[in-house]
C-alpha cells in the first residue's frame, strides 16, 4: 500500500472514500455537521457512520471514525483506527481513500503517524495463498491512503508514516512465515528465507546445514533434528558491524518448523498450531528486516536454531544425554521440551559476539499460557535494566510483556544427577524453570527469554489490526526496543 501526505481540508478533496477520525465530543466541522444528528455519532472509540455527503464536498463517501476520549487516545488507539480504515474501504471496494483527523491528537504527530500506518499495514494482512475460487470482492486490496495535515507538519507525519509503514510490513513478514504449512518452511527452507532477506536488505546472511553443524559440534540442535527427514539448520543474518561506541545486540529465535513433541508425542489436537513453534524465528526475521531498512545505528545479530521435531527410528530419546555446542550436557527428559535444547546451541554462539545483551524469542511453553492467557508475552532475565527496557518497549509497541521471577531456586530445579542439566523440572513453575535452563548458556551476558507461545497465535482476534493464526508478535517489541537504543 502506497501511504502518501496531503496538505489541505481533506473535506475538500474529491475522493472515492474519505475518511475523518473524530475525538469523543468534539464537534463535527461546520460543513458535515448538519448530515446528521449530533446524537447518532458521538465519537465513541471505533464507532462507525458511513455517510454520502452532498456537492459540494469532496469525498462521495465519508466514513466517520471514533477516536473515544482525547484522555484515552494513546498510540494503541490511532492503531486501531488506521486497521478500520482501510478494512472499511476494502469492504467498499474503494482502491484509493483520503484519512485526517479532527482535532489535535494527544500524542506527537510523528507517533499518530506512525501508528495510523502500522495499523494501516498490520489491518489489511490476510494469508489466502491457498485458497481457492476467491471472487472478485475477496481478492480486491487498497493500494492508496492519503493522509492530510497542515503545512508545517507535513515532513513530521510523512516520516512517522514511513516508519509505521516498515514496521507494520515486518509484522506481516513473520505472519506469512508463521501461517506457512510445515512442509513449506522446513529448516533447510527457513535457511533460504533468510538468504533471500539478505538479498533484499543488505543484511550479511550466513547458513550453517547439517554437516557444518556436525563439525562445529551443535550438538543440541543436531539432536532435536535426528528424527526428521528435513535436515535442521542454523542461521546468521548480521547488520552493522562492531565498533567502538556501536553496541551489539544478539536477537536469538526458535526455529522448530514443525513440532510433533517426538517420541513423547503431543495428541493430536495439541499439533493442529504446530507449524507456528517457529514464531521466535519470525519475530527475528521481521525484526531483522525493520533493522535493515531503518538502518539503526546498532550493530544487531539475529540467529535462529532451527529444526523438525518428528518420530521416527533415528529420534532422540527420552533417557538420551545430549552434549550441546558449549560442551554442557542435557539429560533428556521429554522430547518435548525441544526448544530449549537447539536454543542452548543458538545462545552459546551469541556469546562470541560479546554482546551489550542477548534477547530470545521462542514459543517455549505452555505453561505461559496457564500463567498469562493468550494476550500476553511472558519475560524472564538476568538483568534489570533489560527487562526495563523491553516491558517498556512493550507499552509503546503494544505487546506488553510481564515479568516472572528466576530466583536462584528456581536454577537448582533444572540440575541433573546424571548430566549438567535436564530439560524438563515437572510442572511447577514450568515456564521459569524453562528460562533458567537457556540462562545456563548465555554466560556473564544481560540475557532476556521472551515467552511466546500464548501471544503469538490467536483463532479470536480482539483488535482490529490483528489477524487469525499467526500474530507476529514480537517484531514491534524488538524494534521499539533497538530504536530505544539507537536514540540513546
Amino acid at each position: 500500500m502506497e501511504i502518501s501526505v496531503k496538505i489541505g481540508n481533506m473535506l475538500h478533496e474529491v475522493a472515492e472514500l474519505g475518511v475523518l477520525c473524530v475525538f469523543e465530543g468534539n464537534p463535527l466541522p461546520p460543513e458535515i455537521a448538519h448530515l446528521l444528528p449530533a446524537e447518532d455519532f458521538r465519537g465513541t472509540a471505533n464507532q462507525k457512520v458511513l455517510l454520502y455527503p452532498p456537492a459540494p464536498l469532496g469525498p462521495r463517501r465519508l466514513l466517520l471514525l471514533g477516536l473515544g476520549s482525547v484522555d484515552k487516545a494513546d498510540i494503541e488507539r490511532f492503531r486501531h483506527v488506521g486497521a478500520l480504515a482501510v478494512q472499511e474501504a476494502r469492504a467498499l471496494q474503494v482502491a484509493e481513500f483520503t484519512i485526517g483527523v479532527q482535532g489535535m491528537p494527544p500524542i506527537s504527530l510523528f507517533d499518530a503517524a506512525d501508528a495510523f500506518a502500522e495499523g494501516m499495514e498490520m489491518g489489511a494482512y490476510r494469508f489466502w495463498r491457498y485458497r481457492t475460487n476467491l471472487h472478485t470482492a475477496q481478492t480486491f486490496e487498497v493500494t492508496k491512503a492519503a493522509v492530510f495535515a497542515q503545512p508545517e507538519n507535513d515532513e513530521i507525519i510523512s516520516s512517522g508514516a514511513r516508519l509505521g509503514q516498515i514496521i507494520g510490513r515486518g509484522v506481516t513478514y513473520a505472519r506469512d512465515l508463521v501461517n506457512s504449512p510445515g512442509y513449506s518452511l522446513t529448516p533447510e527452507k527457513l535457511g533460504d528465507e533468510a538468504v533471500a532477506l539478505g538479498q533484499r536488505t543488505g543484511l550479511k546472511v550466513t547458513v550453517f546445514n547439517k554437516a557444518q553443524l556436525t563439525e562445529q559440534g551443535f550438538g543440541g540442535i543436531l539432536a532435536v533434528g535426528k528424527g526428521s527427514v528435513n535436515e535442521p539448520s542454523f542461521m546468521i543474518m548480521e547488520h552493522g558491524q562492531a565498533s567502538a561506541g556501536t553496541p551489539t545486540i544478539c536477537l536469538v529465535g526458535k526455529g522448530l518448523t514443525f513440532d510433533s513433541g517426538g517420541l513423547s508425542l503431543k495428541p493430536a489436537d495439541a499439533m493442529e498450531t504446530m507449524k507456528s513453534d517457529m514464531a521466535g524465528s519470525a519475530a527475528v526475521f521481521g525484526a531483522m528486516q525493520v533493522v535493515a531498512e531503518l538502518n539503526l545505528p546498532l550493530h544487531v545479530v539475529g540467529l535462529v536454531a532451527s529444526a523438525e521435531n518428528m518420530p521416527s527410528g533415528d529420534s532422540y530419546r527420552p533417557g538420551d544425554i545430549v552434549t550441546t555446542l558449549s560442551g554442557k550436557t542435557v539429560e533428556v527428559l521429554n522430547t518435548d521440551a525441544e526448544g530449549r535444547i537447539i536454543l542452548s546451541d543458538a545462545l552459546f554462539y551469541a556469546q562470541r559476539y560479546n554482546p551489550a545483551a542477548i534477547v530470545e524469542v521462542s514459543t517455549l511453553t505452555g505453561a505461559i499460557i496457564i500463567a498469562l492467557g493468550m494476550r500476553t508475552t511472558g519475560i524472564m532475565g538476568t538483568d534489570q535494566a533489560l527487562l526495563d527496557r523491553l516491558s517498556k518497549a512493550g507499552e509503546v509497541s503494544g505487546e506488553r510483556v510481564w515479568a516472572l521471577p528466576m530466583w536462584d531456586e528456581y536454577h537448582q530445579m533444572v540440575k541433573s544427577e546424571v548430566a549438567d542439566l535436564k530439560n524438563m523440572a515437572g510442572r511447577p513453575a514450568g515456564s521459569i524453570t524453562a528460562a533458567t535452563f537457556l540462562a545456563a548458556f548465555v554466560g556473564d551476558y544481560p540475557f532476556a527469554h521472551l515467552d511466546i507461545a500464548g501471544s503469538a497465535w490467536t483463532n479470536s482476534p480482539a483488535k482490529p489490526y490483528e489477524s487469525a493464526r499467526g500474530t507476529g508478535v514480537g517484531v514491534r517489541l524488538l524494534v521499539e526496543y533497538l530504536r530505544g537504543l539507537a536514540r540513546n
